[in-house]
């Protein structure tokens, strides 16, 4: 691949957490990173109609990046900088995944083109 790993992840986490604060902010009842009342997955039992939708399409992607963590954090009020790193950390091993993963698919696409 032509980005370094260490590039790859933080680009990673900087979408992980953008998307997690942009997902709860449009369907939460507050602007948060992470929710007040643990309601990891908010607009799923919304009665409006989009919040509903968006949540539908959004929860899969949520589930990923959240779900295996978020029983682990159902205490109302816990330390901010607990979730912030343990997300980090849960996060950087999908990165890094990701990346392996990755950069094992495009050489073997490379060296499918060059054979031929």
């Amino acid at each position: 691949m032509k980005i370094s790993g260490t590039k790859f992840v933080i680009i990673f986490l900087i979408s992980a957490f953008a998307f997690q604060f942009i997902s709860n902010s449009l369907l939460g009842p507050e602007m948060r990173l992470f929710p007040a009342n643990g309601d990891w997955f908010p607009g799923t039992a919304s009665p409006i109609a989009w919040e509903h939708t968006l949540a539908t399409i959004l929860n899969p992607i949520k589930i990923v990046l959240v779900g295996p963590l978020a029983p682990l954090f159902d205490d109302p009020d816990p330390a901010p900088p607990i979730l912030v790193f343990a997300f980090a950390l849960y996060w950087t091993a999908i990165a890094l995944v990701l990346y392996y993963l990755l950069s094992i698919i495009i050489t073997l696409k490379k060296n499918k083109f060059q054979r031929s």
